[in-house]
This record gives structure tokens, sequence and C-alpha cells, in this order.
């Protein structure tokens, strides 16, 4: 890292969101953004090649998602400092974020100066969480049902999101490097855990939790 100067690599499919914390960030003295993803795959071949100081990390992108992107740059480089920025707000992703090596875990609703503060607060070396995030999790200790977030990893935590995405195991596997074979395997290790005994069941706990909405169930 040049001395006084951080580097950052925003990582969004929208290009105009990526514009606009593009700015906020750069208003900062002392950061820079050097490179731009629009999804977890470039992300990590961009992490390699740059070797940016911090990365700016959405969760939902096209093919692997941003957990699995944060798993395999923190494989790759364990000292990478990476900031979760979403919209989702629920508890489950904040809890596999971290757990995947996020240090911090920022909704997009919050208000410019919660990135900017989370930020330096990820350089200091702290976690960073933004405060309806931080009751998100308070409130998620008192849920009776098993928690996904708190009984899945990280990969196992990717491979439900795909499955309900209606993505095939031929799919999931290519999109994650491991054989069909083994998405069988967790995909049914993933429902042993949950506690349901079939893939409807699957999607209703998913449901009554938060993970996903009725039209990303059927995304893409």
């Amino acid at each position: 890292m040049t001395q006084g100067r951080r580097t950052i690599m925003l990582v969004d499919d929208h290009a105009v969101v990526r514009e606009g914390y593009r700015a906020v960030l750069e208003k900062q003295p002392g950061l820079k953004v050097i490179a731009e993803a629009g999804d977890g795959a470039e992300a990590y071949r961009l992490y390699k090649e740059k070797r940016p100081d911090l990365v700016v990390m959405d969760l939902t992108m096209p093919g692997i998602g941003g957990i699995e992107a944060i798993r395999r740059i923190r494989q790759w480089d364990p000292d990478a400092r990476i900031l979760v920025f979403t919209m989702h707000q629920n508890a489950a992703f904040a809890v596999q974020a971290i757990r995947a090596g996020a240090r911090g875990y920022v909704t997009k609703t919050s208000p410019p100066e919660a990135l900017v503060r989370a930020v330096a607060d990820v350089f200091a070396g702290k976690v960073a969480l933004s405060p309806d995030i931080d009751h998100e999790l308070a409130l998620s200790r008192l849920a009776e049902e098993t928690v996904a977030a708190d009984v899945l990893t990280a990969r196992e935590f990717e491979v439900l999101r795909l499955l309900l995405a209606e993505r095939t195991a031929d799919e999931i596997a290519a999109l994650l490097h491991i054989s069909p074979k083994t998405v069988a395997n967790l995909h049914y290790l993933i429902k042993t855990k949950l506690g349901v005994g079939s893939d409807i069941e699957l999607v209703r706990l998913a449901l009554r939790q938060g993970l996903l909405t009725q039209m990303e169930i059927g995304a893409s």
C-alpha cells in the first residue's frame, strides 16, 4: 500500500451504483478507486491483478454471488479487507458475509456517511456494521426456528441461494467449480441441517427467514 494512499475496488453489477459510491469515496482524502467489477468472478480475477487495500462488495450479482466471491478472495489472500455494501437488510446475509471473511456490512439504505465511516473502521481493524444490521442481528438471536445463517457454511449458503434462484445442479457445479455430485450432496446436507424434507419446504423456510422474495426466487 502506498503511504498515505489507500486503494479500493468496487464490486456491483450496476454501473450507476458504482459511479455513485466512487464519487462518495473519492471525496475522502487518501482514497482512490483503482478497479471496478460487475460480478463475483471478475472481482476475484481483478483482486489478484490489482491487489487493492479494500474491496467494497455487493452480494447479489450474476453468476457467483458476493459471499462466494468473499470466500474465494479471502482464501487466496487471508489478509484481504472486504466491506459488504448491499440492499439486503437480513441478518442471515450479514452473518454469512462475516463468516466468509468480510470485515464489515453496510446496507444501501444507509446514508453516505455510514459507508465512509465503515471504510475508515475497516482500515482501523474494526468490524463495521450499519445500525440497521446491528439491530437485525440482535433480533435474529431471538428466533425459535433454525436460522440458515447459524447452521450453514458460506459454501452451503451460496448453493442454497443458487438453488432458490432455480439454477440446475450442472449450472451450480460450473459456477462453483465443483462436481454435480458435490452439489447434490450439499443440497441434501442443506435440507438436513435446516430440518426440511423437500424443496418446497426449503423455499417456504427461505421466505419466512427473508432470504429471498418471490421475485428473486424466479430470477436467473
